[in-house]
């Protein structure tokens, strides 16, 4: 006996030719749950009423034709990221481009082939898990940032600042725009390994002994254990983050002293980035440095501490750095 399929993806199907939509469910109904509309404001109200993961979409259909549609779904928050596939008999390019341009994904041709509808739907349906994989993993991340929050004297703006000074200097050294958010994403869990650190040190007022720094050194090995070994690229970034920001250019940091550019390039990023916003907010333990002072002493430290090209990067980027701090100010 074969047991019924479980959470099986919900399309919608949407035509103003109950033939076409019998064609459809015979195709697919073996393998997924399926909605359908007859018209173009149908389908709006159907998905709106609950999202499906995919939509097969007639274009020519009276009164709202399937672009119109399409672009309506486009501008709603709940259905903006469902992928639209236009099935139709029209075949000229213009006619692709219009659908492409109203938000759809891709074109199935009428009349249309079983295998093609199968491979075509199975395909996008993979983008969307892919895509809801990698969201997850991102809300994974945010939430391990948030928990290293509660156990420091850093606030949740700190993170959200000093990620966006991360994307910033990234851009400008010459990365993708997706490495360059893959840096932004990774960023907050740079001090997640404090959880492990005991309050006594990690929320100790004055100055800390030597000893007690030497457990503080540990909190990036910490880290990279926390995050351990992943197939995600983005976690992979965030273990690299944890475990390389307090490494210095000179190879005076910590905990492996890595020297110039045997520090991988999110570690230098980060390094800096945290720097500047930890000198430039007022904390329990201190005032606020002015800009100024802060660039002096980071200035100074180019070359030691931090990596020359990402100093001279951050003179260039200052404007940008500026409206971060003045967007999310602490409370």
């Amino acid at each position: 006996m074969i047991e019924k399929e479980v959470n099986r993806p919900r399309i919608l199907l949407v035509d103003d030719e109950p033939v076409n939509l019998r064609v459809l469910k015979n195709i697919l109904a073996e393998h997924y749950d399926l909605a359908f509309a007859k018209s173009g404001q149908e389908a709006i109200n159907v998905a709106l009423k609950e999202p499906p993961a995919l939509i097969l979409m007639d274009v020519m259909m009276p009164e709202m034709t399937g672009l119109e549609a399409c672009k309506a779904l486009k501008q709603a928050p709940s259905t903006k990221h469902v992928p639209v596939l236009f099935v139709t008999a029209l075949a000229d390019e213009s006619d692709e481009a219009a659908g492409f341009e109203a938000g759809g994904v891709d074109y199935i041709t009428k009349p249309v082939s079983p295998a093609i509808v199968k491979a075509r739907v199975k395909t996008h349906l993979s983008l969307v898990q892919a895509d809801e994989l990698r969201l997850t993993r991102l809300q994974v991340i945010q939430r391990l940032g948030r928990a290293a929050e509660y156990k420091d004297n850093e606030t949740g703006t700190h993170v959200l600042r000093m990620s966006h000074y991360s994307r910033i200097l990234a851009k400008a050294y010459g990365l993708s725009d997706k490495a360059a958010d893959d840096i932004l994403h990774a960023a907050p869990m740079h001090d997640i390994g404090k959880i492990g650190i005991a309050d006594s040190i990690l929320l100790k007022p004055g100055r800390l002994t030597e000893e007690e720094f030497d457990v503080m050194r540990t909190h990036p090995l910490i880290g990279a254990d926390i995050i351990g070994e992943a197939d995600s690229e983005l976690l992979r970034l965030a273990k690299s983050v944890a475990l390389t920001h307090h490494e210095k250019w000179d190879g005076t940091g910590y905990p492996n002293g890595l020297k110039g550019e045997d520090i991988p390039l999110e570690g230098r990023i980060v390094a800096i980035a945290d720097v500047f916003d930890a000198l430039t907010s007022k904390r329990p333990y201190k005032e606020a440095w002015t800009v100024e002072r802060t660039l002096d002493l980071i200035h100074s430290e180019s070359g030691k501490h931090f990596d020359p090209r990402l100093v001279e990067l951050l003179d260039q980027c200052l404007a940008e750095f500026l409206d971060i701090k003045a967007r999310w100010q602490d409370e």
